[in-house]
């Protein structure tokens, strides 16, 4: 198609006597790019310019298109929103959690899209519940119990809104929280005095408004122990959060004064704090390598000291514990391991714990009785409780004997450091459920003997529990209400797929109790495969509207993603990326294989580098597929990587390797980049989202990969549908507000069922 022959973006083409819509095809305007000998003509790079009026005009023109191709759906979203309210108890709250003498909590009320942030404190006449938190009920503030920031009113008047961030004062007396209203995810910090409240014109914010110079930040907010410095982050023009400040507060943001920059495009940097307020703890990471350092709140102005340099390939995290700092590594140990080190001396590291076969070390919590390890085992996130030695639950065998006496010696801080834990007394906290997810929640109280901690399943709604670490006694705080929902109704259970060099591949699965593996079940796989992230089973409610109307809902842990320890992201990633989509093609071979699903029934789901997982499957594997979702999705990764100037591509060069400077690495990706491996085969039907100003994935991919699509596929695309949606205000995560996301989410899965036929409840 030439450029003479094209209609416009804003004029689609009409065929009176077709029974569909037709879709917007966007003119030939060929960009040449060259390397390593290779030119490439790209006819649709034009539509990058989002300062264009005809890109604007074919994105509207998709969205367009997007409304009368699923026009005859209207029905079926108004009902799968009811489902979603249905099964929502609009008017709810969260389990208070304490900070110091206050209990901070958030509520919801119907009707309304964002929350109310509340707090109040600490007193013997509070009413209790489960574990002697404060009994709350649905819409009902306890008396003092004090609204300290109202994102529904702060949100009034905007299409989107994004709290980025919320951190109280040392003292509690004041809050500093970041707002977004484009969805570019940069910030506008607001600091208010909750002694004090709100004066006309500052609405929402709960307390007197006091400083709100800081304008354009990261993410990441946190209080000097005088509670005169306010610490922050900014992003480059890449957007990559590379450096971060201090603000005096009351003054000009053009005072504020620099702490740290990173300089290394490789490496984005961030903060937060140690549990007890004193140490502001700062952290540069790659992909692959990174450096911490420790900063003295109370002495805000000093320099932040390194904690153990900077070596490649060398990861580690930082966690004060009193009189010493807990140190998660790779230093010769590809499952991580647990060090301590003295605080004089954080970078002599000390092995307590190494990973196991099969385990992934990820994080550490310290308290002053025991540690809380958040780790992968077998497949699934866990918690390991190590006791501290002289506390209710450690032991005494010969290593704390041992303990009794490094004072002698010079290496005694950090003898007495490494011989302070138990690790041979170590347990974790389990449910023994099949897929049982099991992670720690906000516990912000170093003197506390009770671990709060969150249990999920794919049909376990979130579960606020908690643990006596010294008897291990469980309770149950709260149990997410999900009205409406039996799960006496519905199974749940993990199968293995084989890939093609003998992997076994991990697949979480649920269905209705009442679904046989007969080979005549429509489904639905999800999958992500990248950044060692893990796609742990989890309860979500909208997934109900799925399993209801008899469809297999599964979530392939495939190559790429976290889920089965470090070995399992190093293998699906550079050159050997190849194994995350052949891994989701096997997984989807073995639902069929297994009877679960029918095949010519299988939808498909991924989002940002999912969606580029989308994009490759449906290349590889067209036919394996009816019907694909493919959110935010990273199709154009080729054309993104090669370009240095865009957010996170050079940070990037250690996930998809660098083709910029290396040829075989531009060979390798230019293979599976899905936008330049479209074929001339029949495809499945494809419902492609975005957002206009999204920086992670630029709105263009997923706008050049449909429309290439479109041109080349040989389906029938009134049967077998390629449709774009672009949100014209929001960002990554799409739209924004309950009410308006449910919409969004409706609109995708009542294209998804129609396609798989599965629309009627069973």
């Amino acid at each position: 198609m030439t450029s003479t022959d094209a209609p416009t973006p804003s004029q689609p083409p009409v065929d009176p006597a077709a029974a569909a819509p037709r879709p917007p095809r966007p003119v030939h305007r060929p960009t040449d790019r060259t390397h390593h000998g290779d030119t490439v003509s790209d006819p649709f790079e034009w539509l990058r310019n989002k300062e264009d009026p005809e890109v604007i005009e074919h994105l509207e023109a998709e969205n367009a298109f997007a409304d009368a191709r699923t026009a005859h759906l209207s029905g079926l979203r108004s009902d799968l929103v009811s489902e979603f309210v249905g099964h929502t108890q609009e008017t709810d709250q969260s389990v208070p959690v304490r900070r110091g003498d206050w209990w901070y909590l958030t509520r919801t009320t119907e009707g309304e899209d964002y929350p109310r942030h509340t707090r109040v404190a600490e007193t013997p006449e509070l009413p209790r519940g489960a574990g002697g938190v404060p009994a709350v009920e649905p819409g009902v503030l306890l008396p003092g119990e004090q609204v300290i920031l109202d994102a529904q009113s702060l949100a009034e008047g905007q299409e989107f809104f994004s709290l980025g961030g919320m951190r109280p004062s040392p003292s509690q007396d004041l809050l500093a929280f970041s707002t977004d209203v484009r969805g570019d995810e940069r910030f506008d910090v607001v600091v208010t005095d909750l002694r004090r409240g709100s004066a006309d014109g500052e609405r929402g914010a709960g307390g007197e408004v006091i400083d709100e110079a800081v304008r354009g930040a990261g993410y990441g907010l946190a209080f000097s122990t005088d509670e005169q410095w306010l610490f922050y982050a900014r992003v480059d023009d890449a957007w990559r959060q590379h450096q971060i400040w201090r603000h005096r507060l009351g003054t000009d943001a053009q005072e504020d004064q620099l702490v740290l920059e990173e300089t290394d495009e490789r490496f984005s940097i961030g903060f937060g704090t140690s549990r007890d307020g004193s140490t502001l703890i700062i952290e540069a990471a790659s992909t692959t390598t990174s450096e911490g350092w420790l900063l003295d709140l109370s002495d805000p102005t000093s320099a932040p000291r390194s904690a153990g340099g900077r070596r490649p390939g060398i990861e580690y995290s930082l966690e004060p514990a009193g009189d010493h700092l807990l140190v998660v590594h790779n230093d010769g140990v590809p499952g991580f391991a647990l060090a301590t080190a003295p605080l004089e001396d954080p970078g002599s590291w000390t092995t307590i714990l190494e990973a196991a076969d099969g385990e992934r070390l990820e994080s550490v919590d310290a308290f002053a009785g025991f540690a809380a390890l958040e780790l992968r085992s077998g497949g699934l996130a866990a918690v390991r409780v190590i006791p501290r030695r002289g506390t209710a639950g450690a032991g005494t065998g010969s290593n704390a004997e041992a303990g009794a006496d490094v004072d002698a010696g010079s290496d005694a801080d950090a003898d007495a450091a490494a011989h302070a834990w138990a690790v041979e007394d170590a347990w974790d906290v389990s449910h023994g459920g099949e897929l049982d997810t099991v992670f720690l929640q906000a516990n912000h109280q170093f003197d506390e003997q009770l671990l709060r901690y969150q249990l999920t399943s794919l049909l376990t709604p979130s579960t606020i529990a908690q643990v006596d670490v010294r008897t291990r006694e469980h309770e149950v705080l709260r149990r997410t209400p999900v009205p409406g929902y039996d799960p006496e109704l519905y199974v749940e259970k993990r199968l293995w797929a084989r890939a093609a060099d003998g992997t076994s591949i991990p697949i979480s699965l649920a269905a209705r109790r009442e679904v046989a593996p007969d080979g005549t079940n429509p489904g639905y796989l999800y999958g992500y495969g990248s950044y060692e992230a893990s796609m742990d089973p989890s309860f979500v409610p909208t997934r109900l509207s799925l399993l209801d109307r008899g469809v297999v809902v599964a979530v392939a842990h495939v190559r790429g993603g976290g889920e089965m320890g470090r070995p399992w992201y190093e293998h699906g990633k550079l050159l050997e990326k190849r194994n995350t989509f052949t891994d989701f093609v096997d997984c989807a071979a073995h639902l069929v294989d297994a009877g679960w699903v029918a095949p010519d029934r299988l939808s498909a789901e991924g989002r940002s580098a999912g969606g580029l997982l989308m994009g490759a499957i449906a290349n590889l594997a067209p036919e394996r597929f009816r019907a694909i979702i493919a959110g935010v999705p990273f199709v154009d990764a080729l054309t993104t990587i090669l370009d240095p100037s865009l957010p996170l591509t050079v940070g990037e060069w250690e996930e998809w390797g660098d083709p910029l400077h290396d040829p075989e690495v531009y060979a390798y990706m230019k293979s599976y980049s899905p936008y330049e491996n479209v074929r001339e085969v029949e495809y499945p039907a494809i419902f492609a989202s975005t957002s206009l100003n999204d920086t992670r994935v630029f709105f263009v991919e997923p706008a050049k990969w449909v429309a290439r699509l479109r041109e080349t596929v040989t389906s029938d695309q009134d049967e077998r549908p390629i449709v774009f949606r672009c949100e014209m205000v929001a960002g990554h995560g799409g739209r924004s507000g309950r009410y308006a996301k449910w919409e969004q989410r409706a609109d995708e899965l009542a294209w998804l069922l129609d396609q798989i036929g599965a629309t009627a409840r069973i």
